[in-house]
């Protein structure tokens, strides 16, 4: 069952969502040529300590870093290490920050040094069916509305979309009700209302779509390691339509 939120809930879980956004943005400012993805962990880590917020996924079911930092074929929960990042990787930073036990969640991709063409393209299409799937989070809409959205988006492009992972409900818990598939029918599953906050979280790969776990459980990857990218939002369903929490 879903969870709805009250109004002060959803400003509880927008304080949250604001330290993810300026986590974004200082990684942004900060990411280069010759940066590790455990220098970016610690920083975001440090970041969120200042903003009295803490990284809800350290520990979460063993996990053991503040970031999932996945570069290049890793589609997403990767971890954190010291291999300098090299002009032209892409890698995508994945956070929840927690303030006051209320809980925000996204995901960018970011480009190192001057993107690949087929890197930007790629890039850009993730996030337009991010976005496609944020403008479905409507009341009346249904959950299935979203993932058909998410794949007609990445199909225009000439893209497959990784449908092992999904968005879900967010608030106390990193994961809640319901469970927001990248795919399926257009009007099937639950009807959305204004209270319920989501993660619409598409990942988009060049290659088949399909994937592999590292030995870590953890790290997953394309078979065919192609190159993926993932744009993450979390998203309140409001009576005036979607309001995304994690933006400044």
């Amino acid at each position: 069952m879903a969870e709805w939120k009250s109004e002060e809930e959803i400003r509880c879980i927008r304080k949250a969502g604001k330290v993810v956004a300026e986590c974004h943005d200082a990684i942004a400012k900060r990411i280069a040529p010759g940066v590790t993805t455990q220098e970016i962990d610690r920083f975001v880590e440090r970041l969120m300590a200042e903003r009295g917020a803490r990284p809800a996924q350290k520990g979460y079911l063993g996990y053991p870093y503040a970031t999932c930092a996945s570069v290049n074929e890793v589609v997403c929960h990767g971890f954190p290490d010291t291999i300098p990042l090299q002009e032209g990787d892409v890698v995508t930073i994945d956070m929840v920050a927690d303030v006051d036990g209320w809980k925000a969640d996204s995901a960018w991709t970011y480009s190192i040094g001057r993107p690949r063409p087929a890197a930007a393209r790629l890039m850009d299409a993730a996030k337009q069916a991010m976005l496609r799937g944020i403008a479905e989070c409507r009341m009346g809409r249904r959950i299935g509305d979203i993932g058909a959205a998410v794949m007609h988006s990445a199909r225009q492009t000439g893209y497959s979309v990784v449908t092992s992972f999904a968005g879900h409900g967010i608030g106390r818990s990193i994961h809640e009700s319901p469970e927001v598939g990248n795919g399926g029918p257009a009007g099937s599953g639950m009807r959305l209302e204004a209270g319920m906050v989501l993660t619409v979280e598409p990942i988009l790969s060049a290659g088949a779509g399909e994937i592999w776990l590292d030995r870590d459980g953890w790290t997953a990857r394309t078979r065919d390691r192609s190159w993926s990218a993932q744009f993450e939002h979390t998203v309140a369903v409001t009576e005036q339509g979607p309001v995304i929490l994690t933006c400044l």
